[in-house]
């Protein structure tokens, strides 16, 4: 029985999320960051700690305690443990995110692959988590 990938809404609830990661940094980034000779502004240090904490609560925390994050809420879709079907724990949301940044090096290309040719449809996140995506 063929499975159904939820692709489009997957890669549709990334691009909110990480639109959301993505704008919230930058404006933290300009807000509290200094300036370097070329006029780029930067963060260091300490004051580059709250950039990760709010990516760890965002991705992490929200997903655990509303299982989904905002995008996937409003594509319909949660992850899941892969064997048990439960919602994930925070270990695992955090597995499924913490390589994140090799899909969006490769524009989402290598989620798209593998995806497209796993069976439960998994992403490299879902993959190292043991975990799942299903329609809400």
């Amino acid at each position: 029985m063929k499975k159904e990938k939820f692709l489009f809404r997957r890669i549709i609830a990334g691009l909110i999320d990480y639109t959301l990661i993505f704008c919230a940094t930058f404006a933290y980034i300009q807000y509290f960051g200094e300036v370097n000779s070329e006029g780029e502004f930067y963060v260091s240090g300490v004051k580059a700690l709250p950039v990760f904490i709010f990516w760890f609560v965002y991705n992490c925390v929200i997903e655990v305690n509303l299982q989904s994050t905002f995008g996937n809420y409003l594509v319909k879709l949660k992850p899941v443990d892969e064997k048990t079907e439960l919602d994930i724990t925070i270990k695992q949301s955090f597995l499924r995110h913490i390589v994140d940044p090799i899909d969006m090096f490769f524009f989402g290309l290598v989620a798209i692959i593998l995806i497209t040719n796993s069976q439960e449809s998994k992403r490299l996140g879902d993959l190292l988590a043991k975990t799942k995506v299903v329609k809400i």
